[in-house]
């Protein structure tokens, strides 16, 4: 399993037109083969903040959603970013 985490840092006043951009995006994910899950989420906290979260069966389910990766107008409004990939070796119920 293939979990990418962390958080992408936008113009505070321009956080809640970028989220609406990415809502075809995020319902392409989620209807993707692989797509365990998938989501983008304003902070609560710090107003420039937004946090994602995804989760794939494969790296190779991952790389045949993202192709290119983002847009290059969205791409251009994302100010920071620490986003990384993480591969899970077994998962356990809490």
């Amino acid at each position: 399993m293939i979990i990418i985490s962390g958080w992408l840092s936008v113009d505070p006043d321009g956080r809640d037109a970028y989220l609406a951009g990415c809502r075809k995006v995020v319902e392409a994910a989620r209807a993707a083969p692989g797509c365990l899950d998938f989501g983008l989420a304003a902070d609560l906290i710090e107003p420039d903040r937004i946090t994602v979260y995804e989760r794939w069966e494969t790296d190779e389910a991952v790389e045949r959603f993202r192709g290119d990766g983002p847009e290059p107008e969205q791409a251009a409004r994302i100010r920071d970013a620490d986003v990384k990939r993480y591969r899970i070796s077994s998962v356990e119920a809490p």
